[in-house]
């Protein structure tokens, strides 16, 4: 078998290297940025400070909406609602509550696809009719984005990108659209909670019931709720 050189053996290791750098995440300020395949999607904000976020993905759970708006401000807490377009094209006036009470408006896409099988185009549409209806009826400009379920391919982090949009993901899920455990979906938000946390989250029944527990236990671990833009430094 034929040895090889130094160079070609330095070269090996260099490429190696280049290799597992393109497929970790990097943390700037605390925020983690996925870089794999070039993608750039947050997942937390900043580790070290004290502030976490509650996001509430909406295109169903009206019923509900008073209940979490009134949870929210009974503890000060503001935070960011991502919003389905055909949702708000039916429900544009608890959209306005929603701003009303001082919340954050994000862009979750129009009609809750599955972002991962769809092209550059169909991206693009998808993630503008959600912003024009919002656009047009509020005046707000959204600037984040998060994919429903969280399915996204490389198409879907272009086109929100070249939109002007940072996507947005979690570090924490509550799965509590599909196990209707108030208890769970406590635990969930609430395990080895700390600074820079992004929590899913769903208006629904059990939700709404375990919302004032997760509060108490934020506020007395000197934790606060804000909305994500705030959470991964963007004011």
């Amino acid at each position: 078998m034929k040895k090889l050189n130094k160079t070609t053996i330095s070269n090996i290791v260099i490429i190696t290297m280049l290799s597992i750098l393109s497929f970790i995440t990097f943390s700037f300020n605390g925020v983690y940025v996925s870089t794999i395949g070039n993608d750039n999607i947050i997942f937390n904000g900043n580790r070290d400070s004290n502030k976490v976020t509650l996001m509430f993905n909406v295109y169903w759970g009206t019923e509900y909406l008073d209940g979490i708006l009134t949870t929210l401000d009974n503890y000060n807490a503001k935070t960011t609602f991502f919003v389905g377009g055909c949702w708000v094209e039916k429900e544009l006036s608890k959209l306005g509550d929603i701003i009303s009470h001082g919340h954050e408006i994000g862009n979750h896409g129009y009609f809750h696809l599955d972002h991962s099988t769809l092209n550059y185009d169909q991206n693009t549409e998808e993630i503008t009719a959600c912003h024009n209806i919002v656009g047009r009826n509020t005046g707000i400009k959204m600037a984040l984005f998060a994919p429903p379920s969280g399915a996204y391919n490389s198409s879907t982090i272009q086109a929100a990108t070249d939109l002007g949009y940072i996507n947005i993901m979690w570090s924490k899920d509550t799965i509590d659209w599909r196990d209707q455990d108030s208890a769970l979906i406590y635990t969930r938000a609430t395990k080895n909670l700390k600074g820079g946390d992004l929590i899913l989250m769903h208006p629904t029944a059990k939700t709404l019931e375990a919302l004032p527990a997760i509060l108490e236990y934020i506020k007395i671990n000197n934790l606060e709720v804000v909305p994500v833009s705030n959470n991964i430094g963007l004011n």
